[in-house]
């Protein structure tokens, strides 16, 4: 049974979240202000964080950095916020993904599947994937560009291989947002930008270029 780590000050959100993963078949555990959510984290050992950002103690995004020097764990960031500001902070951080207050808690649940779905088996099995001087090793999960290492999050990783899977071949938001989240809820495209922009920094000039196809997605262009 996977555990997840409900964190938020409200706590007629967390009776409500936790009512409906129990109900879906996850264990739960709650905070309500950050240092008890770094502290729970340690000892539950949790296999997700969802993760409100208004927190006492510390917020959110001190959670998320706290969470993200000693482990992987997939985080789900809620946000009061209309514009997407804190999703994006929230993004860079290391979240996985992020849900707008007020949410459906049954939308929620089914985003807190894929998340999980796809870090029980994020890549498929396979030989490396070559594109230029950029190496991936799905099943080490290993990166280097020209024999260089390069230092991936999860989910960037997933989004590189899924573009270097098809070099030069245009994906759309929505088709990557499936593919690496695995999920197609509409409106959250903006977790494909965020991550893409920090690719990019990664990769810098000189090897593989990410391009932005207006209107449309991107595509991955391996160098000579």
């Amino acid at each position: 049974m996977k555990t997840i780590l409900v964190v938020d000050d409200n706590p007629n959100i967390v009776d409500l979240v936790r009512m409906y993963l129990e109900g879906a078949g996850f264990a739960t555990v709650a905070a309500a202000d950050g240092p008890t959510a770094v502290e729970l984290h340690r000892t539950a050992a949790p296999d997700l964080v969802v993760l409100d950002l208004m927190l006492p103690g510390m917020d959110g995004f001190e959670v998320c950095r706290a969470i993200r020097r000693v482990a992987d764990t997939p985080v789900l960031m809620l946000t009061a916020r209309a514009d997407d500001v804190d999703a994006i902070v929230g993004l860079e951080l290391g979240a996985d993904d992020y849900v707008t207050k007020p949410f459906n808690p049954r939308s929620l649940v089914a985003r807190v599947k894929a998340i999980l779905r796809r870090s029980d088996g994020s890549l498929r099995a396979g030989r490396p994937i070559e594109a230029g001087s950029l190496r991936l090793d799905p099943r080490r999960r290993e990166a280097t560009l020209a024999g260089r290492p390069l230092e991936l999050r999860a989910r960037e990783f997933d989004l590189l291989a899924a573009l270097a899977r098809d070099p030069g071949i245009v994906l759309s938001r929505e088709a990557l947002l499936e593919d690496v989240w695995g999920t197609d809820f509409p409106g959250e495209t903006r977790t494909v930008d965020v991550h893409v922009s920090e690719l990019r920094k990664k990769i810098g000039t000189g090897g593989p270029s990410i391009e932005s196809v207006r209107g449309v997605g991107y595509r991955l262009v391996a160098d000579a």
